[in-house]
Order: C-alpha cells, then sequence, then structure tokens
C-alpha cells in the first residue's frame, strides 16, 4: 500500500487518495504492481514483469471549458510517430471521458498508451497506462479494473 502523509498533503490509503483540489477512489492495485513516485502523477504503479506503468493525475482548472480532445492530445505532444488506434468519448463516473489507445514513441522507444481524461465538476483526471507494445496485453486487464473501479470525490470530505 501506497503511504502518502503530512501536514496538509496528499493522503492515499490503498483505494481513496485525497489531494488539495482533487479526491477519487480506485480499487486495490494488484499485487503484481508496486507503488512508484512519479513527479506528474498523484498515484502510480509498475507492473515490473509486463514492463508497464500505471499514473493517475487530476487537477482543477479556472479557465475556460477545454474540449476533451484537446485536454488529451496535450498528453502527447512531446511523443514522436503518433498512431491513434482507438478513440471514442464514453459515459463515465457520470460526464464523458475520452479513451484513447495510441501507439507512439517516447524518447525514441515505442511503447502503447492507454489514456482516460475525464472532466467533471472543473477538474480534469487523467488515467494513462503506458506498455511495451508487446506486453500491452497482458497489463490491459488490471488496467481495465482500475479504470472501471475509478470514481471522484468531493476533495473536501472528511
Amino acid at each position: 500500500m501506497l503511504a502518502l502523509a503530512g501536514c496538509g498533503g496528499p493522503s492515499f490509503d490503498g483505494t481513496v487518495y485525497r489531494g488539495q483540489e482533487i479526491a477519487f477512489r480506485v480499487p486495490p492495485a494488484p499485487a503484481s504492481w508496486r507503488p512508484i513516485s512519479v513527479s506528474d502523477a498523484a498515484l502510480a504503479y509498475r507492473d515490473d514483469a509486463n514492463g508497464a506503468t500505471i499514473a493517475l493525475n487530476g487537477r482543477c482548472l479556472n479557465e475556460e471549458d477545454v474540449p476533451l480532445v484537446s485536454l488529451t492530445n496535450h498528453l502527447f505532444l512531446h511523443f514522436t510517430e503518433r498512431e491513434v488506434l482507438k478513440q471514442e468519448v464514453v459515459p463515465f463516473d457520470g460526464r464523458e471521458a475520452m479513451h484513447t489507445v495510441l501507439s507512439a514513441k517516447l524518447d525514441g522507444v515505442p511503447k502503447v498508451f492507454d489514456v482516460w481524461v475525464l472532466k467533471k465538476n472543473g477538474c480534469v483526471y487523467d488515467m494513462l497506462l503506458i506498455a511495451d507494445p508487446a506486453r500491452y496485453a497482458a497489463s490491459e486487464p488490471a488496467f481495465s479494473r482500475m479504470v472501471r473501479g475509478f470514481s471522484t470525490l468531493p476533495a473536501d470530505d472528511d
């Protein structure tokens, strides 16, 4: 279990993450996925056996309404040889989310990215699976389970 603590800092009890502006619930990570620290993610896990990473993040915007496709494309600005394999807008946590599966190169290394982007109550939530192309199918079920179990929570609940 990943434990975050500190005065007013983020906290995570294994299923509920609470940050300064965001809060969400996820199912427990599978035993084969270990928690890791990633600078641009609220939570992140690594499956060493399959060379895959799951990252979840959220941020609240005090700006104009940005379309889901723009928020999604922003995640891939620094990638090369991008090819969208699947992109759909689907109902998710009482709103719509954009689900995109993309192959691309990151620092010249081919990867598959399975990404969900959700806008809800002025906040944006990103859920990403980053996997080696040959092992994406082995990592995808754990990620799908985490996505299916994701739900936003009021940030100020105690």
